[in-house]
């Protein structure tokens, strides 16, 4: 039985209502995603997210309507292909993303299916009889016969990553009980505010945005300090540049400032300076010495057994 009119235009007003009051879309795919865990998601994102899905027709036509008025959603209908859905929300980006990834379950391995990463059969006793040898021979697994079992030798590779499942490495996996495969909802892609981006970019953390922006930064300020173009990041380095230049002229010639006046004094008089520092240091010279005296007296008494004497 197919979609009804009136069950489409009010998918169409639900999606118009949700692109009027939500900022942020999540496109995700929903490959191989039960039911159960669909309402496992849509629980863990009460308060925060919508999840709304749809046939890929039915998108387009909505977002071509849409469009007209608010040209911005162009951008999400490259990615409506597949078996795609959108969360919306106007929380925090990275917490939404947790709550759609964490929502994954192990699978068993199915023969034709897409290994997601290698999977490797472990080493240690199987348990099962010898009579089913041939399964890890088949996949040149080495293994023995200890106590009446079938005993794996070494850690085996059996599927790469991208690479399909045989019909004998599922069966193995299988009578192995490994399930090597996780299923739940991917984000293809971050719709937020008229941009769209990948979803690693959330991994970039704070702090390393604060160290891009302060490098970029000086990367500025010094093209603007080598070219003599002025900025606002290399103002304070002009003009301290320059009160170091005045300085120097200062220095140099008998114009004097109230900046220049001691640098002139220090320069014009370095014996009343360097005697400063030794009258300063020999301020100090006698609390070291008497630091150093009761030291020393302290070491005398611990040194004369204790205060008894030898025939005490």
């Amino acid at each position: 039985m197919g979609v009804t009119r009136a069950s489409k235009e009010a998918w169409f007003e639900r999606l118009n209502d949700l692109l009027d009051n939500y900022s942020s879309i999540f496109i995700v795919n929903i490959d191989n995603v039960s039911s159960q865990q669909m309402h496992q998601i849509r629980t863990s994102l009460r308060g925060e997210g919508v999840a709304l899905m749809g046939k890929n027709t039915m998108v387009r036509r909505a977002l071509r309507m849409v469009v007209n008025d608010r040209p911005e959603f162009e951008k999400i209908m490259p990615f409506v292909r597949g078996n795609i859905g959108f969360v919306f929300t106007n929380s925090d980006l990275k917490d939404v993303r947790s709550k759609i990834l964490d929502n994954r379950v192990a699978a068993p391995a199915r023969a034709g299916a897409f290994a997601p990463s290698d999977i490797f059969v472990k080493a240690g006793n199987t348990g099962m009889e010898p009579g089913k040898t041939s399964f890890f021979q088949a996949l040149g697994v080495p293994t023995k016969i200890a106590r009446g079992t079938i005993e794996i030798v070494s850690d085996v590779k059996v599927v790469e990553a991208g690479n399909r499942v045989g019909t004998s490495e599922a069966t193995l996996l299988n009578l192995l009980n490994i399930s090597p495969f996780t299923y739940g909802m991917t984000v293809v892609q971050i719709y937020d505010k008229g941009q769209t981006f990948e979803s690693n970019v959330l991994d970039v953390s704070e702090d390393e945005l604060v160290e891009r922006f302060a490098l970029g930064i000086k990367q500025v300020a010094c093209i603007s300090l080598a070219t003599n173009f002025p900025t606002i990041v290399s103002v304070l380095h002009s003009l301290v540049n320059a009160y170091k230049n005045v300085l120097a002229v200062s220095i140099a010639t008998d114009y004097t400032f109230p900046g220049s006046e001691e640098i002139k004094e220090r320069i014009a008089n370095p014996e009343a300076y360097a005697a400063a520092a030794p009258a300063a240091a020999s301020s100090d010279a006698p609390a070291a010495e008497a630091a150093t005296e009761e030291a020393a007296k302290e070491e005398e008494e611990s040194d004369d057994d204790m205060g008894f004497g030898l025939f005490d």
